[in-house]
């Protein structure tokens, strides 16, 4: 995908509301918009209960319109029904080449599912819990956790030991990054970094060198010399990165 056809690609984004967090909505409009112009956008929920009340605020403030969905049956969650159908008319409309799905919740895999099988982009967007068939139905996967700001580390004492707690790490990416170079590989022996990072995201589309503590993933593989090295090359005045796996 050339950064001309991102540019030109139109994304409706649909939130559910029941599964997503207001506080990040202008981090998620950033990362939709990384692959394409949001045209579309839509959040979906019974905006007569009180947990919805915390979008209120920012919906105005980034053009989000709010569509209603009463809960019909109490313990039931009627707003994925009323998200799927409205993809459904979005996709059959031709008006968008992309989507961004916003919820944690498995019963979108099969629209996910659905619209790649059109040949449209799809990104899926929400936190680590969501389960694996959703994520991997979706071109590419954002978790929440990522966007977020970071917490800064505390140290607590006690009487007879000082402890720092951090977040928990997250293994070491080396079996993925080197299963993506693999795939990427040339008959020369390198990698560019563009092949690389698609072979990435068709391997696994949660994928996100953030995870690991780096904003880009030259980066991520730059933290590994011992596996993979790393050659630049200038075209046109942009640097492209090459990789190496090692012997």
């Amino acid at each position: 995908m050339t950064e001309e056809n991102i540019i030109r690609r139109k994304i409706s984004m649909l939130i559910d509301g029941d599964n997503a967090q207001a506080s990040l909505l202008p981090q998620m409009l950033v990362e939709a918009s990384k692959y394409g112009q949001v045209t579309i956008r839509r959040i979906y929920g019974d905006w007569t209960t009180a947990s919805m009340n915390s979008w209120k605020n920012t919906l105005n403030n980034h053009a989000v319109q709010p569509v209603q969905q009463f809960r019909y049956t109490v313990g039931k969650n009627a707003t994925d029904s009323a998200m799927i159908i409205d993809a459904m008319d979005i996709l059959h409309s031709g008006d968008v080449n992309g989507f961004c799905l916003v919820s944690s919740d498995s019963d979108y895999t099969r629209l996910a599912t659905r619209i790649r099988e059109a040949g449209i982009f799809v990104m899926g967007v929400g936190e680590k819990k969501t389960p694996k068939p959703f994520v991997n139905a979706c071109d590419m996967f954002v978790y929440t956790e990522n966007l977020a700001p970071k917490p800064k580390p505390t140290r607590t004492r006690s009487k007879t030991t000082k402890a720092a707690t951090a977040p928990k790490a997250e293994p070491e990416p080396i079996p993925l990054l080197k299963q993506a170079f693999e795939v990427a590989v040339r008959e020369d022996g390198w990698a560019s970094m563009a092949m690389m990072g698609n072979a990435l995201y068709q391997i696994d589309p949660s994928f996100d060198p953030r995870t690991y503590g780096h904003s880009q993933l030259s980066r991520l593989i730059g933290k590994y010399p011992k596996y993979f090295e790393l050659r630049t090359q200038d075209s046109n005045g942009t640097t492209l990165f090459h990789i190496k796996l090692k012997e």
